[in-house]
């Protein structure tokens, strides 16, 4: 199934940390403006996990040309995964507490980077915590690993990409409805949307208890928004538009990748997204 291949849950988890070859967990926990995930982290986290921080780790520096979260140098982002112990013979398991919208930040960069077995914990620490699993306290320092990065394994769009998809394709949106509608814009210098754009939250994505959706409820959901490719139908002709996500600044889009992976449509990141857009003056905002 492809959403064995995107999620692991709590209790598979614990099996798999107990086991021979357990994978290396990676703590994500941030949220916009919050600084205090590895304060949080210290506080208590799933037995081994390393903390990552998503602004210096998991992204360049910010800049207008290219947005708020731009990827990282590849070499950085090495770097920076054997100091989280990440290795190439290993599997990656990520979280947070979020439902894994900023986890899957680090899901989609580690698989972007070539590392073909990283899962999301679904229902992120508190399906750790509900199913009656311990949590550790204190730092975590791994042996260091070998993962070597080479760049490519998941589909990235530049402006001009996003731009064509959105007329071509499918491109969604996966901010708040009111940021997509231009009704408020707290970040970034303009309001609006990359025109032709379709509105597609990433809560959306989520129950109630911050689990993803079952599959048939993701299909239902993609579907009305103008994904084709999710039914075992579309599969197999493999008839499917082309998808591209983008939201703020390259976050929670990751999150609304991970969902289509899991019905086994491959969508591509608009990675500078729309604090990228937004600041070039040359490029239109619909609301």
């Amino acid at each position: 199934m492809h959403r064995d291949r995107v999620l692991v849950t709590a209790p598979a988890l614990a099996a798999a940390l107990a086991g021979g070859r357990p994978p290396v967990v990676l703590d994500v926990r941030w949220a916009l403006g919050v600084t205090d995930g590895r304060e949080q982290h210290r506080a208590g986290h799933v037995p081994g996990a390393v903390y990552v921080d998503l602004e210096s780790e998991l992204a360049a520096p910010p800049s207008a040309a290219a947005g708020r979260h731009p990827l990282p140098e590849p070499a950085d982002l090495e770097a920076a995964a054997r100091r989280w112990g990440v290795r190439a013979d290993r599997p990656v398991v990520v979280y947070d507490a979020v439902g894994g919208t900023s986890a899957a930040r680090a899901w989609w960069l580690l698989r972007w980077a070539g590392h073909d077995d990283v899962r999301i914990l679904d229902g992120g620490l508190a399906a750790w915590v509900a199913t009656g699993h311990a949590l550790d306290e204190g730092d975590v320092r791994p042996e260091p690993g070998d993962v070597v990065v080479t760049p490519g394994g998941m589909p990235v769009l530049d402006a001009d990409g996003a731009a064509e998809l959105a007329t071509s394709g499918v491109l969604l949106d996966a901010r708040a409805g009111e940021r997509y509608r231009g009704e408020v814009e707290p970040v970034d210098p303009r309001a609006g949307h990359v025109p032709g754009a379709v509105s597609a939250p990433t809560t959306g994505n989520l129950a109630a208890d911050g689990t993803f959706l079952t599959d048939d409820a993701l299909r239902e959901r993609f579907a009305v928004l103008g994904v084709g490719g999710t039914t075992a139908e579309a599969e197999a002709t493999d008839d499917r538009p082309t998808v591209g996500v983008y939201c703020g600044s390259g976050v929670t889009a990751a999150h609304e990748i991970a969902a289509l992976a899991t019905l086994g449509v491959d969508a591509a990141l608009y990675a500078g997204s729309w604090s990228q857009w937004s600041n070039d003056p040359m490029r239109p905002a619909a609301t």
